[in-house]
């Protein structure tokens, strides 16, 4: 029996091996954990992390709100922070957690902001 950890490796293994991101259009990684939520545009091709947001960070953990609302906020700072880098559109990378909930949250409020992807 696999334990959940590593079920979610071989899923992310298999998303990795059809998506990669460039200068032009990065990869947006997603990682959930129990109380917080990441986001960082990754470009594959030099190994960069071009712009990150997190729940953590103090401006979205000031606001009021449950976990799925923080993570909305998430997705419209990092849309924010990567039109001021001058980035348009991007992969998504779901990191092996399921479209919905928090994943899902953090999307639309990433295309809220004007990603596309």
């Amino acid at each position: 029996m696999k334990t959940k950890v590593e079920a979610r490796q071989k899923i992310r293994y298999r998303i990795r091996k059809k998506i990669s991101g460039t200068a032009a259009k990065p990869r947006l990684s997603v990682y959930r954990s129990n109380t917080e939520i990441y986001a960082q545009l990754i470009d594959d091709e030099a190994g960069n992390t071009l712009v990150a947001a997190s729940s953590r960070d103090k401006d979205i953990a000031a606001q009021p709100g449950n976990k799925t609302e923080k993570s909305k906020l998430v997705g419209q700072s990092i849309g924010r922070k990567a039109k001021e880098a001058g980035i348009e559109a991007v992969v998504f990378d779901r990191g092996g957690f399921l479209y919905h909930g928090r994943v899902k949250a953090l999307a639309d409020g990433a295309r809220e902001a004007g990603l596309q992807f």
